[in-house]
């Protein structure tokens, strides 16, 4: 069974936090073009016995992107959906905890959705601000 810290081990060994709580950690990854992209992880209470954990990323300031266009971009990703957050829009993506494969159920979607969200702030916003 996978946990929690598990997950937190797993990023920690691979990629530099830059902050970190009990329940989510917030990192940086490299993208194309030397471009980068700040990813977040949320462990999601259980909800109906299951605990979750969250991967986001963000596209942009919410007032000042296209999101219309951003919600036309989503529906072309392999992974995630398109979410405003305090007032930051973002890609994101959630999986059960329980039996979690790192690797596959976890790494996978992060990548995807990485590139998706940095490919998206760029065509939105011309900039690598996330």
């Amino acid at each position: 069974m996978t946990s929690w810290i598990d997950v937190i081990n797993y990023v920690r060994t691979r990629h530099e936090v830059l902050e970190e709580t009990d329940s989510w950690l917030r990192f940086r990854l490299d993208a194309e073009d030397g471009r980068t992209q700040q990813v977040a992880v949320h462990h999601v209470p259980e909800s109906d016995g299951v605990a979750w954990v969250e991967i986001s990323s963000a596209v942009g300031r919410a007032d000042a992107i296209d999101l219309r266009r951003l919600l036309e971009l989503a529906g072309t990703a392999a992974v995630g959906g398109a979410a405003v957050v305090d007032g930051v829009a973002l890609l994101k993506h959630t999986v059960p905890l329980e039996d979690l494969s790192v690797r596959e159920e976890f790494e996978r979607p992060l990548m995807l959705l990485v590139a998706a969200a940095d490919a998206f702030e760029h065509e939105l916003t011309e900039t690598d601000r996330f």
